[in-house]
């Protein structure tokens, strides 16, 4: 079965949109793997953010919402990116493999490039880090969302330039592209995001939980009206969440009339709490005790050196600094 490495940014606790979107579905692809690879990208973070406190919570809330969700830590792989050395010796090297051109041509640079003294030299050569994330890994298969394909693509190249000029050394990964990534809404019906502040956090407490649900926007429609369940969005959240049969009911009442969005956004609520208790209640304990979480991270990063070590000896013999 192949090998799957997936990247996990170091921001703070997945919001829904994160979770259904991206850690459930990854975490489905790992049962048809021997062993995945799942590793926050700490160092990256650096990139736009040098305060160290908010790098310490961000990466435990991050960890604690994976394991909450049913990561396997005895299966598969789950490490810190900063914790393993030998991926910065690796990303030297990749970038010294790397073309400027290409460089200048990632999304993540050319975004930010009309205001210069903003870049540092860390986001202009972030994509080879992402390649030695990769490559460290004999990665065969690299889940990815549709912003990040070009990165992949770097990943290809420049490994492929690296086994014309130096010898056979990497495997070159695949993407792999979800064509049906479920795309969810936030509480102003855009698409659920951090940035646009319309998350909805499911590990936050229950009272914030629930108002943060009943500040949902929805139309004028009375409430003994019909109601249309394709242009709602408690609608459509209650569908992301919760069992076939309760959708149908809930479009029922929809349609039926004299049902209101309160009651609505109530239902919503009680199946986020029933779809994610079990989940709740495990990123609580793993918060509230932190030394597990650094157990479980210490425990994959040294799996993940036993595998990084080898293939950075083969690189280095491939160059001329081992023999």
């Amino acid at each position: 079965m192949p090998r799957y490495l997936t990247g996990i940014q170091s921001s703070g606790k997945p919001h829904l949109g994160n979770i259904l979107g991206a850690i459930a579905p990854a975490l489905e692809l790992s049962k048809t793997s021997d062993a995945a690879f799942y590793f926050i990208a700490d160092l990256h973070t650096l990139t736009s953010s040098k305060d160290p406190k908010a790098l310490r919570e961000n990466t435990l809330e991050v960890a604690a919402a994976w394991l909450a969700c049913g990561l396997n830590v005895q299966k598969d792989v789950f490490y810190r990116q900063s914790q393993i050395p030998e991926v910065c010796e690796l990303a030297w090297y990749l970038n010294c493999f790397a073309p400027y051109p290409m460089l200048a041509n990632a999304h993540s640079f050319k975004d930010k490039s009309e205001n210069l003294s903003s870049v540092n030299a860390g986001l202009f050569v972030y994509p080879m880090l992402m390649a030695a994330d990769i490559l460290m890994y004999d990665a065969e298969v690299v889940p990815v969302g549709k912003d990040q394909k070009q990165h992949l693509e770097m990943t290809r190249d420049v490994a492929e330039a690296f086994n014309r000029t130096m010898g056979p050394t990497f495997v070159v990964p695949e993407a792999y592209i979800r064509e049906d990534v479920m795309t969810v809404p936030g509480v102003d019906g855009r698409k659920m995001s951090k940035s646009y502040g319309n998350a909805i956090n499911v590990f936050e407490d229950e009272k914030s939980l629930r108002k943060r649900i009943m500040s949902i926007v929805t139309d004028a429609t009375p409430l003994e009206a019909p109601k249309n369940p394709q242009t709602c969005t408690v609608f459509a959240l209650y569908r992301a969440v919760a069992p076939a049969d309760a959708v149908e009911e809930l479009r029922r009442r929809y349609l039926e009339g004299n049902f209101g969005y309160g009651q609505a956004k109530q239902a919503l609520f009680e199946a986020v709490m029933e779809r994610f208790g079990p989940a709740r209640e495990k990123f609580r304990h793993f918060v509230e005790n932190p030394q597990i979480v650094e157990e479980l991270l210490r425990l994959g990063e040294e799996k993940a050196r036993s595998v990084s070590r080898p293939v950075l000896e083969r690189v280095r013999r491939a160059l001329g600094y081992s023999v």
